[in-house]
């Protein structure tokens, strides 16, 4: 285990972190290694797409194409935020495929989650967020159950709090407003 996030996100490594409802895995999103290495220790297919984190909406400028949410849009899609929702828009067409898998869109979320904002403001970047837990299981809910399944995978556990919600985040398109998953 290195012995900071910060360490593991520069270094190329995995870090587990408490999100609203359960705990998340990530890495740095300009990362190819870091983000392959994720996939692999997930078991997850490149095609799926990830979510990235951050803690405002200007860490995530660099990773979508701004120019593409219509001005009447803009409110009802910063308004969504913070928690719990999950956005699918329009990415910068310079995003690696393995961010974004097979889609048009980049998923992103801002978070109020006290760790996640504090990292992702030492970092001023977003973090990518995938469920910890192997693809088709149970998602960890606290960093014990981390500990547990996949702390020989992992480069560094952020020993926080999810914020109590019961479901992961909704994720809708933030263009049309569909939901995507309840």
């Amino acid at each position: 285990m290195m012995t900071s996030a910060e360490e593991a996100y520069y270094q190329g490594g995995i870090i587990a972190y408490p999100t609203e409802a359960v705990f998340g895995l990530g890495c740095d999103p300009d990362n190819s290694q870091a983000i392959e290495k994720l996939l692999r220790i997930k078991k997850r297919s490149p095609d799926k797409g990830l979510i990235l984190l951050a803690a405002n909406y200007s860490q995530l400028l660099p990773y979508i194409d701004d120019s593409k949410i219509p001005q009447d849009k803009r409110f009802s899609v910063l308004s969504r935020w913070p928690d719990g929702i999950t956005q699918l828009v329009p990415k910068n067409k310079m995003l690696s495929q393995l961010l974004t898998g097979k889609f048009s869109t980049i998923a992103v979320r801002l978070t109020s989650q006290p760790d996640v904002v504090a990292l992702c403001n030492k970092l001023n970047k977003p973090i990518v967020s995938t469920s910890a837990n192997l693809s088709g299981q149970q998602p960890a809910k606290t960093w014990q159950e981390v500990e547990e399944t996949l702390s020989e995978k992992i480069d560094f556990i952020i020993k926080g709090n999810t914020l109590g919600y019961t479901q992961p985040s909704k994720i809708i398109d933030a263009l049309t407003g569909e939901t995507i998953r309840a």
